[in-house]
């Protein structure tokens, strides 16, 4: 623990290989104009200019000023960004049109280290067909494209498989441009490597193989989970893992920096720490065999997932099982679980300070903005700091761009912001390209409450009734006063004229009246809850009326106006991937399990939900109609709620929902500021006067 470098220190000197190559850091120092891609072209990484504001929705207004000059030094090395689900989550179906702006994104932001993970199918579909065994064996082992994620973590195999052809060959394609763009920006790809998962048909060309059968995961059988690990001492290992890595880097080249994740939310076999060393080292191991230079990516998370398991003995045998310095460690959940702290700072082995802020993809407003602005100076002054750089992991993207747009300017700056209020003033004007009372008040109001989560409580899973199959248990405590969400609003709307142009502000103002929505469901759900456990029967007509009839119709409505809250434009991009009818309506389905049901039976129910129109009038509606009806009919019955009974009902709607091939609007409809202020006026009075 005592052989890091000092406090203060950014980076070990003893790092051998990729990690002491210091990635290029030129600043942005220019006007914005043109496309993103003209603005990406030749590009290299530097802190955006103070005046501009870039979000995923390619709004922020370039307005930036003349000989800008960086403001702050690259105080740490490296800036990453996604996380292993992100290429499941947000990634999935993408095109390179859509993968050239998000690296431009990428760059402008700063990042100089990121995943490259697309096309590793193809690859592996090689070495199997190498190593004997046959097509179908092979396509009976992956997941669908929307599963890939745990796939390649050894989680979940077969679930909405086999993978089509064009599949392979598509994402090869991508794969290359993405990595030409990447290292024309001076970026480093972070390839993927053998981990140690293998297909159950290994065991029937090589009978004398020595496997384990993990654990389920998820909440899947063993017909998708349970996957079988090599054992680190068979002389397989090192040549599956050679062989993969020989392949992969031979037809993309490499940047010597490799990710595997082999026990990500996965109980070893074992927690004898030999055991745990000793799969540790036959990883890197085949990593070194085939580039002597290699470093291992390793994401932190399962250190804090299980800590029971992972206790000193056995997070001292994964660590120390690497040369100090070629293993670096994702510290993933930073904000809110930092594991650096109770590691001594992984114990000598460099990490990045990650912020992972999202689950699931989930839409809704919340962020941990104190915690995020003071974590990365701290970890740099702990004792013995071993940290270099910091990271963007978020599970999906396209959701609370304030967060990404603090943390992005973390990582350039060597100390906290001093004033957030200031900050997030400033990052109101930046936005909309003009300084406007009310709109910075509301973005003030914003960061006292939804983006001001602190404590155990804090986690980005959009946990609310709206979005979960309801029952009469349902949580509706929050970590701040609805009131000023409701304040924001009023105050967004009362800018309306003035900045109808700015599409940035069309989508603030969206999203927040979606928020607003999500906390009158809650209000009204709470409503309906204490009416049928009064037995009340008219205040729950009432409550449930208006849920089901008037609310839900008009968030759907407002969800329709914005291209990017509509359930056809999801689907469409999943068809759209397709070079059949047969694989656009196969990918059509991944992408509605993956919404919904995820597994066959509900396994992670709703746990990638997302606000968006079609999804609101057509999975979530339907759902609490038939709760509301069933609570009703057990008051005028006089019989007990059965949840059991909803939860089968339930799970018929929302099994139709996934199974059905109903098209949607890929094209907005209706005017967004009317639709807000419409939803304003009939609910605002109401929550003033206390009277639902």
């Amino acid at each position: 623990p005592g052989a890091g470098p000092g406090p203060g220190s950014a980076v070990s000197p003893e790092l051998p290989g990729a990690l002491t190559s210091v990635p290029r850091g030129l600043s942005l120092n220019s006007t914005w104009g043109g496309s993103w891609s003209e603005a990406g072209e030749g590009l290299h990484l530097g802190p955006l200019p103070s005046g501009l504001d870039l979000g995923w929705g390619g709004g922020g207004h370039p307005h930036c000023p003349q000989g800008h000059a960086a403001a702050h030094a690259p105080a740490r090395r490296y800036r990453y960004y996604q996380n292993v689900c992100t290429h499941s989550y947000s990634f999935v179906w993408w095109d390179w049109a859509r993968w050239e702006k998000e690296l431009d994104w990428m760059a402008l932001n700063g990042i100089n280290l990121a995943l490259a993970w697309s096309g590793q199918e193809a690859i592996w579909q090689r070495v199997y067909l190498a190593l004997g065994l046959t097509q179908s064996e092979i396509d009976e082992y992956f997941t669908g494209p929307a599963f890939l994620a745990w796939g390649r973590m050894g989680n979940l195999h077969t679930w909405g498989g086999p993978l089509p052809r064009s599949w392979h060959l598509k994402q090869l394609y991508l794969q290359h441009r993405i990595l030409d763009r990447m290292r024309s920006f001076g970026m480093t790809p972070v390839l993927p490597a053998f981990a140690g998962h293998v297909p159950k048909a290994i065991t029937r060309v090589f009978p004398q193989v020595n496997v384990t059968q993990l654990g389920s995961w998820g909440h899947f059988n063993c017909s998708y989970s349970c996957s079988f690990l090599l054992a680190p001492e068979d002389p397989l290992f090192p040549i599956i893992g050679s062989l993969f890595l020989r392949e992969l880097t031979k037809e993309f080249g490499t940047d010597h920096i490799y990710g595997a994740d082999t026990f990500n939310e996965m109980q070893p076999p074992s927690s004898e720490p030999s055991y745990l060393a000793s799969a540790t080292a036959s990883v890197y191991q085949a990593m070194v065999t085939v580039d002597p230079d290699a470093v291992w990516l390793l994401q932190g998370w399962l250190f804090q997932h299980q800590p029971q398991f992972w206790g000193p003995a056995q997070v001292s045998a994964v660590l120390g099982a690497v040369p100090r310095g070629r293993l670096l460690v994702l510290d993933l959940f930073a904000e809110s679980q930092p594991v650096y702290i109770r590691t001594a700072s992984f114990q000598g082995q460099p990490f990045i300070w990650c912020m992972l802020h999202n689950f699931g993809g989930n839409h809704g407003l919340f962020g941990a903005l104190e915690a995020v602005n003071r974590g990365p100076a701290a970890a740099r002054l702990f004792p013995n700091s071993t940290m270099v750089g910091t990271g963007m992991a978020p599970e999906g993207i396209g959701q609370n761009e304030v967060v990404y747009a603090l943390m992005a300017e973390l990582g350039w700056r060597k100390d906290p912001v001093a004033d957030l209020e200031a900050w997030v003033t400033g990052f109101a004007a930046r936005r909309y390209g003009v300084s406007h009372g009310n709109t910075e008040a509301a973005w003030r109001l914003l960061l006292r409450s939804v983006y001001n989560c602190s404590g155990e409580a804090c986690s980005g899973h959009n946990r609310s009734p709206l979005v979960r199959r309801p029952s009469l248990k349902m949580t509706t405590t929050v970590w701040y006063n609805r009131s000023d969400v409701f304040e924001a609003w009023r105050l967004l709307l009362t800018t309306t004229p003035s900045l109808a142009t700015s599409p940035t502000f069309r989508y603030d103002l969206l999203d927040v009246t979606r928020q607003a929505a999500q906390e009158l469901v809650s209000l009204y759900y709470g409503e309906a809850r204490t009416a049928y456990l009064n037995k009340e029967l008219v205040p729950l007509l009432r409550a449930a009326g208006i849920l089901v009839y008037e609310l839900l119709p008009s968030l759907d409505k407002v969800l329709a106006s914005d291209s990017r809250f509509l359930l056809g434009s999801w689907l469409e991009q999943a068809r759209a991937a397709a070079v059949s009818e047969a694989a656009a309506h196969f990918y059509e389905q991944n992408s509605r399990y993956q919404l919904t049901l995820w597994g066959p039976e509900g396994n992670i129910l709703d746990y990638a939900n997302k606000q968006l129109a079609g999804l609101v009038a057509d999975y979530y509606t339907p759902r609490w109609r038939l709760f509301m009806e069933m609570l009703v009919e057990s008051l005028v019955r006089g019989v007990p709620f059965q949840q059991h009974q909803f939860d089968q009902n339930a799970f018929q709607l929302e099994q139709t929902f996934v199974l059905s091939t109903q098209k949607y609007p890929s094209q907005p409809h209706g005017d967004t500021m009317d639709l807000a202020k419409k939803l304003f006026l009939r609910y605002y009075p109401r929550l003033v006067a206390g009277s639902l």
